[in-house]
């Protein structure tokens, strides 16, 4: 029994003897480190001066060490990273005693301005991955693995260029690589490489083609109302010149067999010759003119005609006409449906 708590106790002694060591070889290498990473923040190297910080504050995580990692972050660039610091700081000096937090006053004041001023700066990623990807596909940014929870949600980054890898289970790495700015947001549906052998998924079959409309019978064209009604004017022309023409020839013989010592210049009437001779110039001239407009209009229907592009189907047109003549003059009437 004594022999058991003898070596019991030396153990503890032993293992006292040997954590101390350990401890203070720690503390020395935490020391270097932030000396050696202070002074190359100072000198604007923080590509080396950080990383030394961080190794510091691992090794022996105090809260001025915190701070001064948050400093050269945040002077680095990388805000989002220099946030997550400066909150990890403020927490540590919230749960200090009020005479730690004193001693720690001008530093939090600091942390606390630069905070509110980086991160409304600090960008936003969204990573998805493509639909119909598989359970056990593996997402790293930056190295760092995303699970799903990260995914599809917008994620603080810090500006510059990123790489992100996927990869499916079995299949190959694909590798996107992207720059994003201060205060930007960016969503990227990123690419997967089926694991070799798997079959895509089939293709949908495209979708059927409409069925054209049938043809809808839309009427004449106006170029083509136009033509049948200036045809049907010329028509109307000619026949009026006919019956006028007709008229006044007999009109001129009414005159003629009531007229006497007919010249050039003169002629003896009696009052119906008179009248008759009177009505057969007026009638003679209506039909020239009558016959003069029928022909232009006539001509210009046939041109119209010939003009058109194409004749669309439509119904053919119904004209009918209706020949009216009296004594005392005559016309057409002309009723139609185009």
């Amino acid at each position: 029994m004594r022999f058991s708590w003898f070596r019991s106790t030396c153990l503890g002694v032993l293992g006292v003897a040997v954590a101390a060591p350990a401890s203070a070889q720690a503390l020395a290498v935490a020391e270097s480190h932030f000396d050696r990473g202070r002074a190359d923040m100072l000198a604007g190297r923080y590509e080396t001066g950080c990383p030394a910080l961080a190794e510091s504050q691992r090794l022996d995580p105090r809260p001025g060490r915190l701070f001064t990692l948050a400093e050269c972050e945040a002077k680095w660039g990388r805000i989002a990273t220099a946030v997550a610091r400066y909150n990890d700081y403020l927490a540590m000096v919230d749960r200090m005693s009020e005479a730690e937090r004193d001693k720690q006053s001008a530093r939090r004041k600091i942390a606390l301005g630069q905070r509110s001023a980086l991160a409304p700066l600090v960008p936003q990623l969204t990573l998805s991955l493509p639909p119909g990807a598989p359970a056990g596909t593996r997402v790293q940014c930056d190295g760092m693995t995303l699970e799903q929870p990260s995914l599809g949600v917008a994620l603080p980054v810090d500006p510059g260029e990123h790489v992100v890898t996927t990869q499916a289970p079995g299949g190959a790495v694909t590798e996107t690589r992207f720059t994003i700015d201060r205060s930007e947001s960016k969503a990227i549906v990123l690419e997967l490489k089926p694991p070799a052998g798997a079959k895509p998924p089939p293709a949908k079959p495209p979708a059927p083609a409409p069925a054209p409309a049938p043809a809808r019978d839309q009427g004449p064209s106006g170029l083509r109302v136009v033509t049948y009604v200036t045809g049907g004017l010329g028509v109307a022309g000619l026949i009026v010149g006919s019956v006028t023409g007709w008229m006044a020839l007999d009109a001129s013989g009414v005159a003629a067999d009531n007229c006497r010592d007919v010249s050039p210049d003169r002629a003896r009437c009696k009052p119906d010759g008179l009248d008759a001779g009177n009505r057969a110039k007026q009638l003679g001239l209506v039909s020239t003119v009558g016959f003069g407009a029928g022909v232009a209009l006539a001509g210009a229907s046939a041109l119209l005609f010939l003009l058109e592009p194409s004749p669309r189907r439509q119904p053919a047109p119904e004209v009918s006409w209706e020949l009216r003549a009296g004594q005392a003059g005559g016309g057409v009437v002309v009723r139609g449906r185009w």
